[in-house]
């Protein structure tokens, strides 16, 4: 029998067959492509530190610890506890995903609007640039409680679409777009600065997206 792991880069690896049993890479909190004050004025250092060393830093260490007690569950057979895990597994894990997209949307030198086939596809699928910063800001903002809002990229349509997510729910997990750009709405990404006004810090957040991220994403997933 041959059987797959998967490492923390996700990448799906063939494995020979010693009874399936492979040890599992642990995943790692990335490091930031800025220092914490490098986006200042719009998201200041304090929030930065303490939304990367502690909030992701707490995302990655709990997955990790879940998936130690899944892999042994999955020794035993143990399916109530294999099912028992899977919430963990999806607020943990996503939190992780949904970071590691983030940290690389933002940039020192971002803003402005995206050029080229991006651009394209925003004017085709959304009317103009101003009317989808419009759309993306407004299901951010109406997002209760915690959560993302989010562009994504419908693979089987061929188009961008915005979309919300609750709490730490990965985008392509849960509805199938390819994560281009993500909003990060939970109160931890702005509340030290811009307390419970969250059109605020959305309104700023507009002055530090990355959009050669932004853009490298869409052409990668169009491949």
């Amino acid at each position: 029998l041959l059987c797959f792991f998967f490492s923390s880069r996700n990448s799906a690896k063939l494995v020979a067959p010693l009874g399936c049993l492979v040890s599992r890479q642990k995943h790692t909190l990335p490091d930031l492509p800025y220092d914490y004050a490098a986006l200042e004025p719009h998201i200041n250092a304090e929030i930065m530190q303490l939304h990367h060393s502690k909030h992701h830093a707490t995302y990655v260490n709990n997955l990790n610890v879940t998936e130690e007690k899944y892999q042994e569950a999955l020794a035993k057979g143990d399916v109530t506890t294999q099912v028992s895990l899977q919430p963990a597994l999806k607020f943990n894990g996503g939190g992780h995903i949904n970071h590691s997209i983030f940290w690389t949307n933002l940039s020192p030198n971002g803003g402005g609007e995206p050029k080229g086939e991006l651009m394209e596809a925003i004017k085709r699928d959304f009317g103009s640039f101003a009317k989808f910063k419009e759309k993306l800001t407004a299901v951010s903002v109406g997002v209760q409680g915690s959560g993302w809002g989010w562009l994504g990229y419908n693979k089987e349509q061929g188009r961008l679409q915005i979309a919300a997510c609750a709490n730490q729910d990965p985008l392509q997990g849960t509805t199938g777009l390819i994560p281009l750009l993500g909003i990060d709405v939970w109160e931890h990404a702005y509340y030290l600065q811009y307390k419970n006004v969250r059109p605020d810090y959305l309104k700023a957040i507009w002055n530090v997206i990355n959009w050669e991220n932004v853009s490298s994403r869409y052409a990668t997933c169009k491949k």
